[in-house]
C-alpha cells in the first residue's frame, strides 16, 4: 500500500514540477522587455491559442502606436472607430497569413487552457518587411502584364499592391525601384491606374438590336484583355471580359437608353477570398474611385454612336487575328471546299440551325461542337474569314470569335474557335484557341529555334487542353496524361494549430501556407470529375507562355503559364507547369503537371526576387 501511494506521488511530482515551470517561464517571458506577450484563456486549446493571438495583436498595436501613420478616413467606419481601433484593425489583417514569427506556451490545462504568445520587439518589423515584399510582387506583375496588354491584369495587380501598401506601418515611406528611379508606392500606383485607363478607348463597332459589339485599344492596339461592366438601363451588368480588342455589351430587352455608361473593372473585390490577408485588408480600407475608370457612349439611338473606325477595326479583327501570327506556318493548297464547310458551319450557328450541319463531323467531333453550343449561350462576332494552315495530314481553320454568357454566373467571355479538320475532310476537333498574346509566345518567339510545325502542335496541344475543361472533357485528359505522370499541386492552408503539452513552448504557424500534395493519375482524375459535376462552366485563360525544349526526351518541351482560372464556384489565379512529350504528335502524353497558386520562396531562391522565374516551378527543376 505505502509502495503505491509513493509511485503515485512519484508521478504526480514532475507534472507539478512542470506547471510551475511553465507558469515561471510565463512570468519570466512577460518581464523581459525583449518581448511583447499576449494572453489567452478558454475551454480547448484553440480557443485559447486564439484570445492569446488577440491580446497579443493589442499589445503589438499598443507599442507601435506612435509610429504607426494612419489616416482614419481611409478605413470603413463606425461611430466608435478611432486610431487605436484602426491601427488594431491593421494588425488582424497580419494574423490573417503572415504572423509567423511567434511563440507560444501552454502555461495550463486546467481548469481552463492558458496560453501564452509572445514575439521578439526586433522580429515585429519582419512582419512588415514580408507585406511590403508582397507589394513589390505585385507591381513587378502588373508591369509585366501592362507590357501584354493584359489590362485585367495590370488593373487588379496594381490595385491590389495599393490596399496592401495602405497597410504598412509607414505606408508613405515604402519606394521601389522602377526603370531606375525610386517611385512612393501610394502616389505612383494611384497615377499608373489613372494612366492605363486614360490609354483606354472604347467606341461601338456594330449595334444590332440589344446586341452591341465593342472594339477596345489599348495605346492605340487591340487590348489582349479586359474586364468591365455596364448599365443597362436598369442595373449594372455581370463582369464582361473583352479579349484581342472585341467586346460586347447586352442590353436590357425593351430598355430604351440613349447613353451607354462603361466601368472599367480594377478592384476585382470577389476574386481576393483566395488570399486571405490581401481579403482583409480589402474589407477594411474604403474602395479607391478613379475618374478614368468610367466611359460614356453618348447619343446611343442614333447612327452616329457607331463608329465607322471602330466597325472596321473590329471586321479587320475578325478576320485577321489569326493569321497575324502564323505567317511563317504553311498554308493549305487548296482551301475552296474547307472554307465551304466552315460557311455551312458559321450559317448554322448563326440560324441555330446546329444540326443540319452534322455531316460535316466525325463522331468526336460533333460531340465537342454540341458541348460548345452548350456551354453558354453563344454567338458570332462579325464575318470572319478563314485561315487554314496544315498540322501534318491534319488542317487548321483559325480562329473564330464567338462571345458565351451564362444564366447563373457573373461572367461574359469572348473567345476564338479553332477547328480542326482529319484527313477525310471532316472536323474532329473544336477548341478555344489561345489569345493573341499566348501565340505570339509561341509562334514568334524563337524563331527558328523549332519548326513551324512544331509551334503549332504546341499550341494546338494547349488549345485542347484548356478547352477540355471548359467542355469536360475527362475522357481526353485521361487519354494526354502519362500513366506514371508526376502530378503536384498546391493548395493555400491555413495551418492547423500544433497541440501542446502544459509547459511545451513552439513556433506558431497562422500563417498562410502552400501545402504541396503529390497525386497519381487516377486521384487527379477522380477530382478533376467531380469539379465538372459541381461546376456550370469552366474556363481558362494562358498569360506568360515560356516553351522551352528539354534537354533529353527528343520532342519534349517544358511549358511554364501563368493561368487565370475561372469557374461557376471559384476563380483563382496561380502557375502551371507542363512537361509535354511530342515525339508522337498524334498523341502528346505530359509527364509532369505542376499547380502553384502563389510563387514559393523556397523555389530557384538563388535567382533574385525581380526575375521572373522566382518561387515557380519550371524547365530547370526538372
Amino acid at each position: 500500500m505505502h509502495k503505491t501511494i509513493w509511485m503515485i506521488l512519484m508521478l504526480l511530482l514532475p507534472l507539478t514540477s512542470l506547471a510551475q515551470t511553465a507558469e515561471e517561464r510565463a512570468e519570466q517571458m512577460k518581464a523581459n522587455a525583449e518581448y511583447i506577450c499576449g494572453e489567452g484563456w478558454g475551454d480547448t486549446y484553440n480557443s485559447a491559442d486564439q484570445a492569446a493571438l488577440a491580446d497579443l495583436i493589442s499589445k503589438i498595436s499598443l507599442n507601435i502606436s506612435n509610429s504607426f501613420e494612419i489616416k482614419e478616413e481611409e478605413f470603413n467606419t463606425n461611430s466608435s472607430f478611432d486610431s487605436k481601433t484602426a491601427i488594431t484593425s491593421v494588425m488582424n489583417s497580419y494574423a490573417q497569413a503572415t504572423l509567423t514569427n511567434t511563440f507560444n506556451l501552454v502555461i495550463s490545462n486546467t481548469p481552463q487552457t492558458h496560453v501564452l504568445r509572445y514575439i521578439r520587439k526586433s522580429e515585429v518589423n519582419k512582419i512588415f518587411d514580408e507585406r511590403k515584399e508582397k507589394v513589390f510582387d505585385y507591381v513587378r506583375s502588373a508591369m509585366r502584364a501592362e507590357e501584354k496588354a493584359k489590362i485585367d491584369d495590370a488593373l487588379r495587380n496594381y490595385y491590389w499592391a495599393f490596399a496592401m501598401v495602405r497597410s504598412l506601418q509607414y505606408p508613405n515611406s515604402v519606394k521601389m525601384t522602377i526603370d531606375g528611379v525610386q517611385r512612393l508606392l501610394v502616389t505612383w500606383i494611384p497615377q499608373q491606374i489613372e494612366e492605363i485607363m486614360s490609354n483606354l478607348s472604347t467606341k461601338i463597332a456594330s449595334k444590332d438590336g440589344n446586341e452591341i459589339n465593342l472594339f477596345i485599344k489599348y495605346k492605340g492596339e487591340p487590348v489582349t484583355s479586359l474586364d468591365y461592366t455596364y448599365f443597362d438601363g436598369q442595373t449594372w451588368s455581370n463582369l464582361y471580359s473583352a479579349k484581342d480588342g472585341m467586346g460586347i455589351v447586352e442590353l436590357r430587352p425593351g430598355v430604351e437608353i440613349n447613353s451607354l455608361q462603361l466601368k472599367y473593372e480594377y478592384e476585382y473585390a470577389d476574386q481576393c477570398q483566395i488570399d486571405k490577408e490581401l481579403e482583409s485588408v480589402m474589407q477594411l480600407f474604403k474602395g479607391t474611385s478613379f475618374k478614368n475608370a468610367s466611359v460614356y457612349i453618348n447619343n446611343l439611338d442614333k447612327k452616329s454612336a457607331v463608329s465607322s473606325e471602330a466597325k472596321k477595326e473590329f471586321e479587320k479583327s475578325v478576320k485577321t487575328e489569326s493569321a497575324a501570327n502564323l505567317e511563317t506556318l504553311s498554308k493549305v493548297e487548296n482551301e475552296k471546299e474547307l472554307a465551304g464547310i466552315m460557311t455551312r458551319v458559321i450559317n448554322a450557328i448563326k440560324a441555330k440551325d446546329y444540326d443540319s450541319v452534322s455531316d460535316c463531323f466525325s463522331e468526336d467531333g460533333l460531340e465537342m461542337y454540341k458541348k460548345l453550343l452548350n456551354y453558354g449561350q453563344a454567338r458570332l462576332l462579325g464575318d470572319p474569314q478563314f485561315s487554314f494552315y496544315t498540322m501534318g495530314k491534319r488542317v487548321v481553320c483559325r480562329s473564330i470569335p464567338m462571345a458565351f454568357s451564362f444564366k447563373n454566373n457573373r461572367r461574359k467571355f469572348v473567345e476564338d474557335v479553332t477547328f480542326t479538320f482529319d484527313e477525310n475532310k471532316k472536323i474532329e476537333c473544336v477548341a478555344f484557341g489561345l489569345g493573341s498574346q499566348a501565340k505570339t509566345d509561341i509562334f514568334n518567339k524563337g524563331v527558328g529555334a523549332w519548326s513551324d510545325y512544331a509551334k503549332m502542335v504546341i499550341a494546338t496541344f494547349l488549345e485542347n487542353y484548356k478547352t477540355a475543361f471548359a467542355l469536360k472533357r475527362l475522357d481526353y485528359l485521361e487519354s494526354v496524361f502519362d500513366d506514371n505522370a508526376t502530378i503536384i499541386t498546391g493548395h493555400i492552408i491555413k495551418k492547423a494549430p500544433k497541440v501542446a503539452m502544459e509547459g511545451e513552448s513552439f513556433i506558431n504557424s497562422n500563417n498562410k501556407l502552400i501545402k504541396y500534395t503529390r497525386q497519381t493519375k487516377s486521384e487527379y482524375m477522380r477530382k478533376l470529375k467531380m469539379c465538372f459535376q459541381s461546376n456550370q462552366f469552366i474556363n481558362i485563360r494562358f498569360a506568360d507562355n515560356d516553351v522551352v525544349k528539354m534537354g533529353a526526351g527528343g520532342e519534349t518541351y517544358g511549358i511554364q503559364i501563368k493561368q487565370d482560372y475561372y469557374s461557376t464556384n471559384y476563380g483563382d489565379h496561380g502557375y502551371l507547369f507542363l512537361m509535354v512529350d511530342f515525339n508522337d504528335p498524334d498523341n502528346p502524353s505530359i509527364k509532369v503537371r505542376t499547380w502553384q497558386p502563389d510563387r514559393n520562396p523556397n523555389i530557384n531562391s538563388n535567382l533574385p526576387r525581380s526575375n521572373r522565374d522566382w518561387g515557380i516551378i519550371g524547365p530547370g527543376n526538372f
